[in-house]
């Protein structure tokens, strides 16, 4: 049996990173790891075992190319507009709520909001498929 544990995107500033993962979604350091190159550090929220990597190489001063084929990184809460509003309350520039419907019934209700590095991330409201 296999069960998925993390994935991992590169990032320039670890803390600018850490600091809006940690408003943004309760994220907190759960390991650090040092290495001549790069740095690897792992981020855990306390209701999900599944981890974000973040790994910082050291010396890159440039942009990460995120490229056409990188998607996003979904995390599901319980009031999507509570949500919402704290995220503009810590000036985390979420885009607008929007509603995906599905043969008459709603099949989705989210937001996105951009990481410093640019990474999307969607945050759905609990609902049907999305717990």
């Amino acid at each position: 049996m296999t069960k998925a544990i993390h994935t991992m995107i590169r990032v320039l500033d670890e803390a600018r990173s850490v600091d809006f993962y940690r408003r943004a979604f309760g994220m907190r350091v759960a390991d650090r790891y040092d290495f001549d190159s790069f740095t690897l550090v792992y981020l855990a929220a306390e209701e999900s075992p599944f981890e974000l990597e973040l790994t910082i190489n050291h010396g890159r001063t440039e942009p990460y190319a995120l490229g056409d084929a990188y998607g996003h990184i979904a995390y599901a809460v319980e009031d999507l507009a509570a949500e919402h509003k704290r995220f503009e309350g810590e000036r985390l520039n979420p885009l607008p709520v929007k509603e995906f419907h599905r043969d008459g019934a709603l099949m989705a209700k989210f937001f996105f909001v951009r990481d410093p590095d640019g990474y999307q991330i969607e945050v759905l409201q609990r609902h049907g498929r999305y717990r």
